[in-house]
């Protein structure tokens, strides 16, 4: 049977855990693979959100989707970085949470995902959520004293 205080961390906003979308890197579509593949080399990130120029979340892209793309039969072919565009390559199908979800949903979908976005009812993009940020919380939850 599930505690009243489990029921109410499970039921709380995820708002206040996520990074917001002015401190997380994305391209756009219509941006090149070669300036996506710049934006993930310089972060370090293993994927970002491809947005639209409403700053809609469209997808995400990776730097294996930017590789496979250039991979020719013997050799790779740099020289197609620049002609390639982000909505050829990108993922349209990701992991999202709406701004006014609850833990419990973002529970659920970390699960299979390292991170989760997080859009507004509009798909306008306002963050990411961390599986590192949900297990702290999840972590601080388990260990906190009774009261």
């Amino acid at each position: 049977m599930i505690s009243t205080s489990s029921r109410e961390f499970l039921e709380a906003p995820i708002a206040d855990l996520i990074i917001p979308s002015d401190k997380v890197a994305h391209v756009q579509l219509g941006n090149s693979a070669e300036h996506a593949l710049l934006v993930l080399t310089k972060t370090g990130y293993s994927s970002i959100p491809v947005l639209d120029m409403d700053y809609r979340l469209q997808g995400l892209l990776s730097m294996r989707m930017i590789t496979e793309s250039i991979l020719g039969l013997d050799h790779i072919e740099f020289e197609k970085l620049d002609t390639i565009k982000v909505n050829d390559i990108m993922d349209a199908d990701v992991a999202m949470l709406n701004i006014n979800d609850k833990f419990q949903k973002a529970l659920d979908l970390v699960i299979n995902h390292a991170f989760l976005y997080v859009v507004d009812d509009d798909s306008t993009f306002v963050g990411i959520m961390t599986r590192r940020v949900i297990l702290k919380q999840l972590k601080k939850h388990i260990y906190q004293p009774n009261s």
